[in-house]
């Protein structure tokens, strides 16, 4: 597999492309931003980490059925990816108050909620990915009724799928976000799941394992990360 001309950098991660038109090849920074890329540092080993639980949790999905990107992981760093036309709608599923949630709604952090919440937003760093629903999705074309749909029961799988997981490992799934493409004419689950994009709680003492860490100056970020990490290769 030839790597070639990088096709799009973010804030953790670049796309190569490779000598096969579909496929591409995931690269993951140490970078870590927040607050809308106003916070910035980096957190040594995070790319290294968080390619290692994608790839955990992606052959874990692909296992019970959910189509995903991932085809391999090349190294530490880099995983070898199915080329996704990307739909430009994050789906945000919540198990537990926290966050944006708790702020908008005014409520406690830790509060349970009595079934998985699933939010839509509108993938746009410009517009700090503002909070969209269904019409909105529909009507501007980001994806049709259909593709929505098998999103929001792609997105819920994943979460019936990865909850008790982790609860085997003492880790809570508070949130996550995730981020699905097109590849020849369906839709498949992309970008990253790790400790960037999920709210990892433990699950007996409630210590944030996260990226909220670096949000909030909790401190131990890296250590946080790593502990993800090896609760995820430990027997359960």
């Amino acid at each position: 597999m030839e790597k070639r001309e990088l096709l799009y950098e973010g804030k953790a991660k670049k796309l190569f492309a490779t000598d096969d038109p579909g496929l591409v090849i995931q690269y993951f920074k140490d970078d870590a931003t927040a607050f809308d890329g106003t916070k910035k540092a980096t957190i040594a080993s995070k790319g290294v980490i968080n390619n290692a639980c994608s790839e955990i949790f992606f052959r874990l999905l692909e296992g019970h059925g959910v189509r995903t990107h991932f085809v391999e992981r090349l190294d530490e760093r880099e995983m070898l990816c199915r080329r996704l036309d990307i739909v430009p709608v994050e789906m945000i599923v919540r198990n537990v108050m926290a966050g944006s949630l708790a702020r908008r709604l005014g409520r406690p952090e830790g509060d349970r909620l009595a079934a998985p919440i699933v939010e839509y937003c509108y993938k746009s760093d410009a517009l700090h990915d503002p909070l969209i629903n269904r019409w909105h999705v529909t009507v501007l074309g980001f994806a049709t009724g259909a593709e929505i749909d098998t999103m929001t029961a792609m997105a819920l799988r994943v979460n019936e799928i990865l909850t008790p997981f982790l609860a085997a490992r003492k880790l809570l799934l508070v949130d996550m976000k995730l981020e699905f493409g097109r590849f020849q004419g369906d839709i498949l689950l992309g970008d990253e799941i790790c400790p960037d994009t999920c709210r990892f709680w433990d699950a007996d003492t409630g210590r944030k394992l996260d990226k909220d860490r670096f949000r909030h100056d909790l401190g131990d970020v890296a250590e946080a990360y790593h502990e993800v990490h090896r609760r995820l290769t430990s027997p359960a």
